[in-house]
């Protein structure tokens, strides 16, 4: 089956009806390998590990005595699980816990980590927390490429864009200007990037207009990062690159995509716009 055709039956495709009782079953899974198929290639020969991090603002259940509890939840999902978790069917599950009573914030996690591990097929991790201990705002180091002058011609994506030089440097450069749309209701996806690597020097400039390429792209935020750091491993040929993108939140969600070719750890890192 084709990711159109996967896409347009999933729950982004569909009327939506709100299911406040426990459903593990409005899960809907998305081959992470689809998109590589069409393109003949092998998403587990491709040369990049990861992981995708959720955060969760709306995540409510009630307890024995049915007072709700509200809480927030961060989740790792690792990218070499088989499918990706598609956002909506992940707001709607979320949602199906609201009246669901749980005896202890222990038993909600251990629930949702066996229900999004069997439908992800692939290691998840989980940690709720108390609204009180939300953490701050930060940013990423390294130097924003936004300000420079320069013409915007190209709005879909044209890794033809990308460039270096033949000094060889190690450095972290990110952007607030990525942004892709849903593939199936067109609405905005909204991203800071950051891009850290070593290797030869890449072109600011033809990186900065690259990235502003996907701004009419229409695909999911981990397909858009792989693609990214795809397009920038051949271009470029660093020697070591690490693609981390940190998307506005929709529904009480925000998704962040983080793909490396050496797999390092990386942090939940809250930006001004999430």
């Amino acid at each position: 089956m084709k990711m159109n055709d996967v896409v347009m039956s999933s729950p982004l495709g569909q009327g939506t009806e709100y299911v406040n009782n426990y459903d593990p079953t409005l899960l809907y899974p998305i081959a992470r390998d689809l998109n590589w198929k069409e393109r003949g290639l092998e998403r587990n020969s491709l040369p990049f590990q990861g992981v995708d991090i959720w955060n969760a603002y709306e995540l409510s259940w009630v307890n024995p005595k049915g007072k709700p509890e509200v809480r927030l939840a961060e989740f790792r999902v690792f990218a070499d699980s088989k499918n990706i978790i598609e956002s909506k069917s992940f707001k709607l599950y979320l949602n199906s816990l609201n009246l669901s009573q749980f005896e202890s914030q222990e038993e909600v996690e251990t629930v949702l980590i066996k229900d999004l591990s069997a439908v992800a097929e692939g290691r998840v991790e989980v940690r709720i927390y108390h609204p009180d201990q939300a953490p701050e705002f930060g940013q990423f180091t390294g130097f924003c490429i936004d300000n420079q002058d320069v013409e915007i011609t190209q709005y879909t994506p044209s890794p033809d864009l990308l460039t270096t030089y033949d000094e060889r440097v190690e450095e972290v450069l990110y952007s607030h200007l990525l942004k892709s749309n849903c593939p199936v209701t067109g609405q905005p996806d909204w991203a800071t990037i950051g891009i850290s690597y070593s290797g030869q020097e890449i072109d600011r400039e033809g990186l900065l207009k690259y990235i502003i390429s996907y701004r009419e792209h229409g695909d999911f935020h981990e397909q858009c990062v792989e693609n990214i750091f795809m397009h920038i491993w051949e271009q470029c040929k660093p020697d070591s690159l690490n693609v981390y993108a940190r998307y506005v939140r929709r529904g009480g969600l925000d998704i962040n995509p983080f793909r490396s070719s050496e797999m390092d750890d990386i942090d939940n890192l809250r930006l001004s716009r999430q």
